[in-house]
């Protein structure tokens, strides 16, 4: 309700009117009206306190096309402010300290009621990643990823954590009220007890049995859903998310566009953009964007996850019954867990890497990125690098930009998409160290690695360097080649312009600030901002991470410079036409070996074995016409043929680029 409207007393023929229609009041004089105010409208309701209703005129359409005339029917009403065309029905107990939106329906619900004062689930700490404590996150409405990573993971930096601390604490003074909000076009329908909820623009509620203590935000443009059966307490949604089909949370913040269903339970976790939780559970989370479990049975806890796919039966273990629930794990980005894996905390994981089986040894790979960790005779074996040649590496990389289901004007999370970044890439450049080291400092007829945890066969070692000097040398020449495509070049002065580095911000060690790559320089920087009080709010706070995430390009240039500056040993500045051609031709070189190997791993899936189950009734031929009815064939699969397409696409661009630049030398 917006204040400033123009009330009235109701007049006596309104009041007996009123009366006859079953209502009553405390004290009648202590309700107010809009002008367009009808009588007509309100029946068998009672009102104590003061009582604020608007103009009563339209119609509203109920769920099967049902339509219904605006107003207040079969309810108790204390302390509220009801705006206009304002649907209320059938409230079972009561209505109490609210103000209440322009088209609002709220109907069939047993109680909706603020008691005292309350954040509405703002300030509530979620205990993360650890479960023994001591990375409580103090949620609030807008908080980011990247701001909850902050406080959970860098608490070595006390001073930051206080001054972040005392700022969410500003932002939960400030909406922390005695009256709760419905917000305008939200619709409220057959929900039990609500209690100290905040609900915002255009939400839904449907069906939910008991929401505590919490705010559920919402846009317009991005309505955030809370569906049947659910039990919330002490949790912020934030827009457009969905929680449905019996969930349960407590102590949970649940990010933009992500969806908790079918019997999901969440206790002391927090889900940011995209994320996608069903049937499993989690506790002690954070989860990162694009975070996702679909099966029963699958256990996320104590843990630090982003980009993962948790397969079936997924489970880990945070303590050795000695001092409690004291461990955690950290799985980098892109990672996979298989069904039935496990994992015993403390571990740490490496980007992009495949989990299989049971592992007790308490590995730290997160140097050997893009690898397998499988379960061999109760030993975990790495195959590192070998996730660089999957296909579905790939697609995966491929599809998270196209599934960001936020809709809203606004995005809270900040997300670098891409495979390859100096993140990733100095993360290979030290797994290529690592296993160079191994083999230099074993003999020649060693054929088995150990290395944090993990053991590495020679073959998987050899194949590992392999896939990792692929990698490098694809990625700089991607970004060597875009700035030259970008660009017209016709002289040696023209080359080294577009060659040259703008910032020496950068040349370090990246972060991934649970979805925000970034150089560590800016975030030192940034939390030395928060120190020393430079940054006086969270708008501002906000402000600098997206300064920071426009800034990557060109940051990632002068990452990608100092590198190629030591590979040729030379620098930048003084690269000439054919130390430049070299790195494309290094480049166009492993695009072609790298996809190659992809497309060979997509045939996989036209093999034989893959055949199997298909012509069910038939013989071979009927087989074979069968699974390609289904799966269609390999030269014709959309994929591989994409990927074949950019290939050839690739090398005419390397040609004409390598071309250009002889003329030029």
């Amino acid at each position: 309700m917006i204040e400033g409207k123009s009330y009235r007393a109701l007049t006596q023929d309104e009041i007996k009117a009123l009366e006859a229609n079953s209502c009553s009041a405390q004290d009648w004089n202590l309700v107010r009206v809009a002008e367009g105010f009808d009588t007509k409208r309100v029946k068998n309701a009672h009102f104590s306190g003061p009582v604020f209703i608007g103009c009563l005129k339209k119609k509203v359409s109920l769920f099967g096309g049902v339509q219904k005339n605006t107003g207040i029917y079969n309810a108790t009403i204390h302390n509220c402010r009801i705006g206009n065309d304002v649907y209320i029905s059938n409230v079972e107990d009561y209505i109490a300290n609210y103000n209440i939106e322009d088209d609002v329906i709220i109907n069939h619900v047993a109680l909706l009621a603020v008691d005292g004062e309350s954040a509405f689930g703002n300030g509530t700490e979620v205990s993360v990643v650890n479960e023994g404590g001591g990375r409580e996150i103090p949620i609030y409405d807008h908080l980011s990823s990247h701001v909850a990573y902050i406080i959970a993971m860098y608490r070595h930096r006390k001073t930051v954590i206080v001054k972040l601390k005392d700022l969410i604490a500003q932002y939960v003074a400030s909406v922390t009220s005695a009256t709760g909000l419905v917000g305008q076009g939200a619709k409220i329908t057959d929900c039990g007890t609500l209690r100290n909820i905040n609900v915002g623009k255009a939400a839904v509620l449907d069906g939910a049995s008991r929401l505590e203590n919490g705010s559920i935000n919402s846009l317009p443009e991005d309505p955030t859903f809370v569906g049947t059966n659910v039990i919330a307490d002490d949790f912020i949604l934030a827009s457009g998310a969905k929680v449905r089909d019996n969930s349960i949370l407590s102590h949970c913040f649940v990010g933009q566009a992500t969806e908790l269903a079918r019997q999901y339970s969440a206790e002391h976790s927090v889900f940011f953009a995209n994320c996608g939780g069903y049937h499993g559970e989690a506790c002690a989370v954070f989860a990162g964007p694009y975070t996702v479990t679909h099966h029963k049975s699958t256990l996320l806890i104590a843990g630090l996850f982003s980009f993962l796919n948790a397969g079936s039966g997924s489970n880990q273990s945070n303590h050795m019954y000695k001092l409690g629930p004291v461990h955690q794990g950290i799985v980098e980005r892109g990672s996979k867990t298989t069904s039935d894996s496990y994992m015993l905390w403390p571990a740490k994981v490496g980007a992009f890497t495949m989990v299989m089986g049971r592992h007790y040894a308490n590995s730290d790979t997160s140097d050997l990125p893009f690898s397998y960790i499988i379960e061999h005779e109760d030993e975990s074996v790495l195959i590192p690098g070998v996730n660089l040649r999957s296909v579905g590496t790939v697609r995966d990389a491929r599809k998270w930009p196209n599934r960001d289901k936020r809709k809203g004007p606004k995005k809270l999370d900040l997300i670098s998409f891409n495979l390859l970044t100096p993140y990733t890439v100095q993360k290979i450049i030290n797994g290529l160290k690592v296993l160079r080291q191994l083999k230099e400092s074993s003999g020649q007829t060693s054929q088995n690695f150990y290395y944090n945890g993990v053991k590495i066969k020679r073959s998987s070692l050899e194949n590992g360097m392999i896939f990792y000097k692929i990698a490098i040398d694809r990625y700089l020449g991607n970004i060597l080649v875009r700035r030259l495509r970008e660009n017209e070049f016709s002289t040696i002065d023209d080359l080294r312009a577009i060659l040259a580095v703008n910032t020496q911000i950068g040349k370090g060690t990246w972060v991934d600030l649970a979805g925000l790559v970034a150089p560590q320089e800016t975030i030192e920087k940034l939390l030395t901002q928060i120190e020393n009080k430079n940054l006086s709010s969270l708008e501002d706070v906000n402000a600098k991470l997206k300064e920071i995430y426009d800034d990557f390009e060109t940051c990632e240039w002068a990452w990608v410079a100092n590198v190629l500056e030591q590979k040729l040993d030379i620098s930048i500045s003084r690269f000439g036409p054919g130390d430049v051609a070299q790195i494309i031709e290094n480049w166009i070189e492993s695009v072609e070996k790298l996809d190659l190997m992809r497309c060979g791993d997509a045939g996989k899936e036209f093999s034989l074995m893959s055949r199997i189950g298909f012509g069910i009734d038939g013989a071979e031929p009927e087989r074979d016409a069968d699974f390609e009815a289904v799966r269609g064939t390999a030269e014709e699969n959309s994929f591989t043929t994409e990927l074949k397409d950019r290939l050839q696409k690739k090398k005419q661009s390397a040609a004409k680029l390598i071309d250009k630049l002889r003329k030029i030398g």
